[in-house]
């Protein structure tokens, strides 16, 4: 079987490749990628000359390129990690957002119609939810909630999700999608709120906190969701979306406090800034489908989850001061040429 990934340089892509090749060791793996600034091809280095695996520079929404890769991979399944997903990049430039995220998705879903892949699998995420109210723990996200998004980037994922569930309806094309709750583990882009706080508070910077930090985000170990969804594109129900949460519920201003305690580094580098525009109170996913149909809980406990993590930072130094300095997209070009 070949699977085709999209996005797999990236934080939860690059995860997914190595629980992949891990699991299906008979599996070949194609990984396209962009990469751009959240893409780091040296997270890819120790497979890239598996026999199995094979890595491609493009952009989803290059529909000749993409085409092309179709035409000679012929893979059986497609996952689509591929996406525009900072919140705060979408809210200073939204054209790009739509572009990658929904356009490039078509583009993809065009292709795997063409070639009659066995499942495409659009990965998405809680936020096409919009949030729950911080007074009501009793409510949580359901695959029947509505749709409600707060910014630019999650009306880009969720424009993606109805779009493929059209492509489902009027082609019939044999689709899936997940809905994740936050991510965190290796490989994770140093712009998001785990990693920047760990190296910032290693260097003894400041930490940034949107508001008074009171906003409460579900936690999910990514290794636990490369699980849930090699579940799903196996077993899942063709035309279902698939909520998948880790019952990790917590206020960003805890995890933060968290991380200082691990590091032994006073609160006093936290530092309140203006808050985010539209900034969402409450995720919190309902994974009850995911048991009852495919048997999946998360495995990994945020408390155990957090500190694997840390850990990961401080024992792979030269991973994420690559990308502080800019560094990693020098050591990339080379990569990429390897990969030609």
């Amino acid at each position: 079987m070949t699977v085709l990934v999209t996005g797999g340089a990236g934080f939860i892509g690059s995860n997914f490749v190595f629980h992949m090749m891990k699991e299906h060791p008979e599996y070949r793996i194609v990984c396209l990628d962009a990469l751009t600034y959240a893409g780091n091809l040296s997270t890819l280095e120790g497979v890239l000359d598996d026999r199995n695996f094979r890595f491609v520079k493009g952009d989803i929404a290059d529909r000749d390129l993409v085409y092309s890769l179709f035409d000679e991979d012929r893979p059986d399944v497609v996952v689509n990690f591929a996406a525009e997903s900072h919140v705060d990049r979408s809210i200073e430039d939204p054209e790009v957002f739509l572009r990658t995220n929904i356009i490039g998705t078509s583009v993809l879903m065009d292709a795997s119609r063409r070639c009659c892949v066995k499942r495409f699998h659009q990965v998405s995420t809680d936020e096409v939810y919009g949030d729950l109210p911080l007074d009501r723990p009793d409510l949580f996200f359901t695959e029947d909630t509505p749709l409600h998004t707060s910014s630019p980037y999650s009306s880009s994922k969720a424009g993606a999700d109805l779009l493929v569930l059209a492509y489902h309806r009027t082609y019939g094309l044999p689709v899936t999608i997940s809905r994740c709750s936050n991510n965190y583990g290796p490989y994770q882009f140093p712009e998001k709120l785990i990693p920047l706080m760990i190296i910032n508070a290693l260097s003894d910077r400041p930490l940034p906190v949107y508001g008074k930090g009171e906003n409460v985000r579900d936690w999910l170990y990514v290794e636990d969701h490369c699980r849930a969804i090699d579940l799903i594109i196996h077993h899942g129900r063709v035309g279902e979306v698939y909520n998948i949460g880790g019952h990790n519920e917590m206020k960003n201003i805890d995890i933060v406090r968290l991380i200082l305690r691990e590091l032994g580094k006073p609160e006093s580098l936290i530092t309140h800034v203006a808050d985010r525009k539209g900034h969402d109170l409450r995720y919190a996913i309902d994974p009850a489908k995911m048991h009852g149909e495919l048997g999946w809980l998360p495995e990994t406990r945020f408390r155990d989850g957090i500190v694997k993590t840390i850990r990961w930072y401080l024992d792979n130094e030269n991973w994420w001061k690559d990308i502080v300095s800019g560094h990693y997209k020098i050591v990339e070009q080379g990569l990429v040429e390897r990969c030609r």
